[in-house]
């Protein structure tokens, strides 16, 4: 079975699924990519080890956003003749893949890190562009119990949606014992207002004026705010201790990670967090907004940290309680290294198979029809005390529920005027 999954960017916690894709026998897997790298990126790349073809960059900026436009999706798309084909957006080279198959009746799978929330605020076009996608897809992929609510908001059978989940290398960040972590808070990310260090920065100094001490951040990450949190940082010296890292490679963040107590994490709008899951991953609890997709999910309220909106003072008892209580601070922990061990590369990469078999309606490996597992439900809020020692990661099917077994068809007629009017309407309905 060849898939061509056509994507904006290698995304560093998109690469190790890939290359797990690459090695799938049967499968022969094509990654597409808008643009090897977005101005506004620093990403560290792992070693790309999957077939992966960089079409020509063409691009519009709008409001701080990447709109990707490159037709020769199309010609690429006719020489590798895909019997899948994956999209994980809206830009117009998205719909071009779409578009091209409904023209060759090839089976197309929609993808997305979205959630419920994060595309609530959409426009009537931007609606419609994804009815119109949604309603001509075999079957969905997720990143998360947000994106299937989304996909049920659009009238999707759960029974056609799969999970690829949003993760890291849990393993590279385990923290080791007895580690010794100077710093009680760790900021990381880009620099900007969306993500709000100044507000990590006023927490901080909230919570010194609290305990009577002075506390120590660590800001990781760099961006137009670094002057302003720096002025910021030195009005505050006598109560926080300020450390800039800058920019971290991939190499660099476990141990980064480690040296902190408590992650803050005030994003006014993120579709997942995946900084979520490296702190997690690294024993910290975390203290997050509710407008990051990690809400609920990997980040449980009262159990491995805390969701509130974001007041300082609000955020200043939850630190000061945690930073405080030794006990309460190791549960937090030890819940959070438990749960992060869900969202792994293995299962993420089963996940996106799984889909490319419901859509085809065979197995490409043993040519049979497919049978889609059951999935467990989310852990519920009230689940029994952490045991102390984090328990071997479960490993969670990737699919929706499903009453029966999946049976995935093919369109019985060509409709070149689906991929016309796709072409026609690219510019002015992508996201």
């Amino acid at each position: 079975m060849r898939v061509a999954l056509v994507t904006n960017l290698p995304p560093p916690y998109r690469v190790p699924i890939f290359n797990r894709l690459a090695r799938h026998p049967g499968l022969d897997f094509h990654a597409v990519f808008c643009s090897a790298r977005e101005p506004n990126r620093a990403w560290d790349l792992p070693p790309m080890e999957f077939i992966h073809h960089p079409l020509r960059e063409r691009y519009l900026t709008v409001r701080g956003r990447y709109i990707h436009h490159n037709p020769d999706v199309l010609p690429l798309l006719q020489r590798l003749q895909p019997d899948v084909v994956i999209t994980d957006g809206f830009n117009p080279t998205h719909l071009y893949a779409f578009g091209w198959s409904r023209w060759r009746q090839r089976a197309h799978v929609a993808m997305t890190d979205g959630s419920d929330q994060s595309e609530r605020s959409l426009t009537l076009l931007h609606q419609l562009a994804r009815r119109l996608v949604f309603s001509r897809s075999k079957a969905f992929i997720a990143a998360s119990e947000g994106g299937q609510r989304l996909f049920r908001a659009y009238g999707v059978d759960p029974a056609r949606c799969a999970y690829s989940w949003l993760c890291i290398d849990n393993a590279a960040f385990a923290p080791p014992a007895g580690l010794d972590r100077p710093y009680d808070f760790m900021f990381c990310g880009r620099l900007e207002a969306a993500k709000d260090p100044l507000f990590a920065l006023a927490v901080a100094r909230e919570t010194a004026r609290r305990l009577g001490r002075r506390v120590r951040l660590l800001v990781v990450g760099s961006g137009s705010l670094e002057g302003r949190v720096r002025d910021e940082a030195r009005a505050a010296i006598a109560s926080v201790e300020l450390h800039f890292h800058g920019f971290a490679s991939q190499a660099e963040l476990p141990a980064l990670y480690q040296s902190a107590r408590l992650f803050l994490f005030p994003t006014q709008g993120d579709v997942w967090g995946i900084v979520a899951n490296e702190a997690c991953a690294a024993g910290l609890p975390v203290l997050v907004t509710p407008q990051a997709g990690v809400a609920g999910e990997l980040v449980v309220e009262g159990r491995n940290g805390h969701v509130r909106e974001a007041d300082v003072v609000e955020w200043a008892s939850c630190a000061v309680r945690l930073l405080t209580d030794d006990g309460l601070w190791r549960a937090c922990s030890r819940y959070g290294l438990q749960r992060v061990q869900r969202y792994a590369f293995d299962s993420a990469a089963q996940g996106i198979v799984d889909a490319c078999r419901i859509a085809t309606g065979v197995d490409g490996v043993a040519g049979q029809t497919p049978t889609v597992p059951k999935r467990r439900a989310s852990a519920p809020q009230n689940e029994p005390p952490v045991p102390s020692v984090p328990p071997t990661s479960p490993k969670l099917p990737s699919q929706a529920p499903a009453a029966q077994q999946v049976r995935a068809h093919r369109a019985v007629r060509r409709e070149p005027q689906a991929a016309r009017a796709v072409r026609n309407s690219a510019e002015r309905s992508s996201s």
